[in-house]
């Protein structure tokens, strides 16, 4: 099955950077949806941001826009998440995530990683 195993996650300041990494494996990774996904405690899973391999399509949730940017090495299977001018509300586990084909969906469905955890200090 599909292993996505994600690394990068820690503690930072407010205001501060971050990047999230995802090695994908058992899986066509260039016509796959790659994803972002967090879930803060007490709180559902909500979408962050994904892409297309095949063309670097990237769409992002509305509250990480401008924010976040999505990124992948094709030739190592890995997609990125560059988190900058983080804020304490971007607190949470983050979740990697890969669909089947070409998709907008937001939806939380497909294969996940098992989540690094990132907290933003205020």
């Amino acid at each position: 099955q599909v292993q996505l195993v994600e690394s990068g996650g820690g503690l930072v300041q407010a205001g501060g950077s971050l990047r999230l990494s995802c090695a994908a494996s058992r899986l066509a990774f260039s016509r796959s949806t790659m994803g972002w996904f967090r879930q803060a405690p007490g709180k559902e899973r909500e979408f962050v941001a994904s892409i297309y391999p095949a063309d670097s399509s990237g769409y992002y949730a509305d509250s990480v826009k401008g924010r976040f940017t999505i990124s992948t090495d094709n030739a190592k299977n890995t997609v990125y998440l560059q988190m900058s001018s983080l804020k304490p509300e971007d607190t949470a586990v983050y979740y990697c995530n890969a669909k089947n084909g070409y998709t907008l969906s937001t939806g939380a469905f497909g294969s996940w990683g098992q989540g690094t955890q990132v907290t933003v200090s205020s």
